[in-house]
């Protein structure tokens, strides 16, 4: 399937196979094969892969608050293979569920601290 990145992809809504939304497309991956053809290996989502794309002093200051705020570490974007694309429309439709990807840090911070402190939250989605 022949896709134009900056068109088909970036800044698409990710979407795991239960219709849950995850975040978007910030930034994307090449490899090459074994003959040296180039191929898109990942979807890359989140603060650290907006920043890098963005680039210049906003690109780096949205990286640094990230960190700054959400994270103790360096702000890693949530890589997603493309293999666990299944199809791409409006959105980018993937063949797994959003459990089955790592937890962004991003999404541990707001976890602890907002969604955890309402009263409630804890059983909630169960």
């Amino acid at each position: 399937m022949r896709i134009q990145v900056s068109h088909d992809l970036l800044d698409r809504q990710l979407v795991d196979v239960d219709g849950r939304l995850i975040g978007k497309v910030d930034d994307v991956e090449f490899a090459l094969d074994a003959h040296g053809t180039p191929y898109l290996r990942t979807l890359l989502t989140g603060p650290g892969a907006l920043g890098l794309r963005v680039g210049g002093r906003i690109g780096r200051m949205l990286v640094l608050t990230a960190e700054r705020f959400v994270s103790d570490r360096p702000m890693v974007p949530l890589r997603i293979p493309y293999g666990f694309v299944a199809r791409i429309d409006s959105a980018v439709w993937l063949r797994i569920r959003a459990e089955d990807l790592p937890t962004s840090p991003v999404e541990l911070w707001l976890r602890r601290h907002l969604i955890g402190r309402i009263p409630g939250a804890g059983r909630a989605g169960g």
